[in-house]
């Protein structure tokens, strides 16, 4: 099986620099709706036979262009849902010390099992993403399109690859892919790709982390 792992393309929340978690008020900004397009031309003529996504609304749009084109039906997995950001939701990134210094502080130390008021742990992310893949994997597809979030995507990651729940190597630009080779073993043969994001002339999002 192959799986192309999207991030989805630029949000509202992402322009305004505010922290998303699991609303699903922010769509596509026009930037994201031409993510959406350049993944399309990335993807639209692979043998992809199944697509997955988060039902968060920025996921369905990036999403529902490839479903289109390929006329495949999109397959959504609450499980593919960003973090869960419980009391941090909707709050500006700039001034997140500001509302919650302690709970920032705690989120920043990069302990993977501090559960955020309201929402989930890194850890509990790792879990609920790796069942996710596990799923999907178990499905039979030979090639997926998995359209979800910075946060998840990169959990899933670590937990198919290995990498401690302490640790967080991985950040996803908006609208990029990430291929996984998964057989009698699981191997990572990219990551962060972006190439079909220049060759459209898209300009890249600022990079966010795992609360988008």
């Amino acid at each position: 099986m192959i799986l192309y792992c999207v991030r989805h393309g630029e949000s509202t929340f992402n322009v305004e620099g505010r922290l998303q978690g699991q609303s699903n008020e922010p769509r596509l900004s026009p930037l994201g709706l031409k993510h959406a397009q350049a993944l399309l031309a990335a993807l639209g003529q692979l043998e992809i036979d199944a697509i997955y996504s988060s039902p968060l609304a920025r996921a369905r749009e990036t999403a529902q262009p490839l479903a289109d084109a390929l006329r495949l039906p999109i397959e959504y997995d609450d499980r593919l849902k960003e973090i869960d950001i419980g009391v941090f939701q909707g709050t500006l990134a700039a001034e997140l010390s500001d509302r919650f210094p302690e709970e920032a502080a705690r989120w920043r130390s990069q302990d993977p099992d501090y559960r955020i008021p309201g929402g989930e742990s890194r850890r509990d992310l790792m879990q609920r993403a790796e069942a996710a893949f596990e799923a999907i994997h178990a499905a039979g597809h030979a090639q997926v399109a998995v359209v979800a979030h910075g946060g998840v995507l990169a959990a899933a990651l670590k937990a198919l690859i290995g990498v401690p729940a302490e640790r967080n190597p991985f950040m996803l630009y908006n609208g990029s892919i990430s291929m996984i080779e998964w057989t009698s073993q699981i191997k990572l043969m990219t990551l962060n790709q972006i190439d079909h994001l220049r060759a459209a002339d898209c300009a890249l999002a600022t990079r966010t982390g795992d609360l988008a």
